[in-house]
């Protein structure tokens, strides 16, 4: 009866925090740049005397995400930028360098160019990104930056630098809390110039509406299934102690 109980539990656990990796991708389906977090269930062995190879548990684990690229949708906004293909875009954080997919960026109280987090975008030599007052950018495929001061003649357009364009091995990515990636120990990824961009466009989840719903539904459905193993331990319980107390 212990056992019936037990197992019911843990597999209900596992099943809610499954549940919590589905919720957090069905809530940013609309965020730019947003890579849909896998969830799994591995057995793990139980640790400690009297410890048999036959006792094992559960846990829910999030192996990494799903690199596939999100559609692209157009905006007309001169500071949008995606990823044409594969690659991604380096920002600074206060944990170091950091990328995203993300390419919504604006311009901030100081001129700086930051993304849709006020986080500083990255040059191809690993610098914040400062912007003329008032100028207008555009971004070439390769990510090289110029700039037109406003009422300035075309002739008089400046060179600002290039966009930090990086293709690291996704295995080898770590998936922050903030859903930024970074690499192990803070290391800093070179610069890929074979990374293209497009203007005017911004990357949107790689996450499927449809997909996260039947998940959750298929979740709730087992949870359900669960909970009904709880309940019944607890009917034949105290079955059993209706027939002990009879006998005494």
């Amino acid at each position: 009866m212990d056992r019936m109980i037990y197992t019911a539990m843990n597999g209900a656990q596992r099943l809610l925090e499954q549940q919590s990796a589905l919720s957090n991708n069905l809530a940013n389906i609309n965020t730019s740049g947003f890579r849909e977090q896998l969830a799994l269930q591995r057995a793990v062995p139980v640790q400690g005397a009297p410890a048999l190879p036959t006792r094992v548990s559960t846990v829910t684990v999030t192996p990494g995400s799903r690199m596939q690229a999100g559609p692209l949708s157009e905006t007309g906004n001169p500071l949008d930028i995606a990823i044409a293909d594969q690659g991604w875009f380096a920002v600074q954080t206060p944990e170091g360098e950091a990328y995203t997919r993300a390419g919504d960026f604006s311009i901030d109280q100081d001129n700086m160019l930051v993304n849709r987090r006020g986080q500083f975008v990255l040059s191809a030599d690993g610098a914040p990104i400062e912007v003329p007052d008032r100028a207008v950018l555009t971004f070439s495929t390769d990510g090289q930056i110029t700039a037109l001061g406003a009422g300035d003649s075309p002739k008089d357009i400046q060179v600002l630098g290039q966009l930090k364009l990086v293709n690291p091995d996704p295995q080898t990515l770590i998936r922050g809390d903030d859903g930024l990636f970074r690499l192990p120990a803070g290391q800093a990824q070179p610069m890929d110039e074979s990374v293209k961009v497009v203007s005017g466009f911004v990357e949107k989840s790689n996450v499927s509406a449809a997909e996260a719903m039947v998940g959750m539904i298929n979740n709730a459905r087992r949870f359900e299934m669960q909970m009904k193993v709880l309940q019944d331990a607890n009917t034949n319980a105290e079955r059993a102690n209706s027939i002990l107390s009879m006998n005494g």
